[in-house]
């Protein structure tokens, strides 16, 4: 784990070496531009003890997780004024994030909808759009012409003697779920 953390900051320090010099040349809007480009890309890296501190429900408001979170993967916002942000952590992250936010404009609770309940949610005959609701956007996506059949796959973290594994819809030509299954993750030795 600490390999990933280290070469994770090897390469956001590059990334930022290298955006540093190219902003020397840049008029200011260049540089707003990059600089919106270079926050995008630390939010998508950000451990995410970071990506969720100080971000407290009833008190932090929809700015306040934007701005500590980023710039969601998908933002829905219902008939009574409620939102639900999406955050995938990805794009073979283990959690993704939905950040619900109440009708004033308050944060009211952040879940992670990479689990066995919400995978347990899933159904025959849901569409696509329903799934997305519930598990966010998936990290892996297949399409087989000749069956015909379309799989979303999610990485999570499953516990037990595989610690991850991957969760998959399957879903049909009407673009509905015909059914759900599990692979393992294939390591190399």
């Amino acid at each position: 784990m600490m390999y990933r953390f280290a070469s994770t900051r090897v390469a956001l320090a590059t990334a930022v070496v290298a955006a540093s010099g190219l902003l020397a040349a840049c008029d200011d809007r260049q540089v707003e531009s990059m600089k919106l480009t270079l926050k995008a890309l630390f939010d998508s890296v950000k451990p995410d003890a970071l990506l969720l501190k100080g971000l407290a429900p009833g008190v932090s408001t929809l700015d306040q997780v934007r701005s500590q979170m980023g710039k969601p993967e998908t933002e829905r916002v219902f008939d009574d004024g409620s939102r639900r942000l999406e955050y995938p952590r990805g794009p073979e992250g283990l959690n993704t994030y939905m950040v619900d936010i109440g009708p004033d404009g308050r944060l009211v609770a952040i879940t992670q909808a990479l689990t066995a309940e919400n995978f347990a949610k899933v159904r025959i005959g849901m569409t696509e759009d329903d799934v997305r609701r519930l598990l966010g956007k998936p990290g892996q996506v297949a399409v087989y012409r000749l069956k015909p059949e379309t799989v979303w796959s999610w990485k999570w973290q499953e516990g037990g003697v595989t610690p991850e594994a991957y969760f998959n819809v399957h879903f049909g030509p009407d673009a509905r779920v015909s059914t759900t299954s599990r692979s393992d993750i294939l390591r190399g030795h």
